[in-house]
């Protein structure tokens, strides 16, 4: 501090010198590096198959992971019940037409066209699948986590409640006649359709 100054005032240097500590240094590091990594995964976004590729390698890896390390299986039904709850934000629509009294899905087809907004869309769901499966990787390196269990009755109850969650969602989607998938519909490109006018 300089001769003549007030004791409770920082000067140039001093403040200078504060926001150069490690904290600082370290929150800006992070917030350059997230900036960086979130403008990758913006460049992803037109990809779809090759992400998808890139997720079941990820996924490839974890399973001979877990199948030679032969454990870690209660981390793996974790794993299993977080992608079913996935799966089925996936499926459903954004406004779930049981609870919401304002604009249903069309069910004519004189109806108003309103496309399937999914609840969980596409790049969050592969997002989160890739994202999980490289924790639950990181995760089989720890002995902590590689509780004994009798993985058979886990596999049978996963199986179970995939089962009747997906005849839950199943029975839903007929009840309110809609289909997460545009596999199969109507495309609307902007073309005329041939006339069989001009053919004569």
């Amino acid at each position: 501090m300089e001769a003549g100054q007030p004791s409770g005032i920082l000067s140039v240097d001093d403040l200078s010198s504060l926001s150069s500590t490690p904290a600082t240094t370290i929150s800006r590091w992070s917030f350059v590096v997230s900036q960086r990594f979130q403008h990758f995964l913006d460049k992803t976004v037109p990809y779809i198959l090759y992400r998808w590729i890139a997720c079941l390698i990820v996924v490839l890896i974890y399973v001979i992971r877990v199948y030679l390390v032969q454990g870690f299986y209660i981390i793996t039904y974790g794993l299993g019940i977080y992608l079913l709850n996935l799966l089925i934000g996936f499926l459903s629509p954004q406004i779930d037409p049981e609870i919401h009294d304002g604009p249903s899905l069309p069910t004519r087809g004189s109806d108003e066209f309103r496309p399937f907004v999914r609840r969980l869309l596409e790049f969050k769901f592969w997002y989160s699948i890739t994202k999980a499966f490289c924790i639950a990787f990181v995760m089989t390196f720890f002995s902590v986590f590689d509780v004994p269990v009798f993985w058979p009755i886990l596999l049978t109850y996963w199986v179970v409640l995939f089962v009747l969650t997906m005849r839950r969602q199943i029975s839903h989607m007929i009840k309110y006649r809609y289909v997460p998938f545009s596999t199969g519909k109507q495309r609307y490109d902007g073309k005329k359709a041939p006339s069989t006018d001009s053919a004569l």
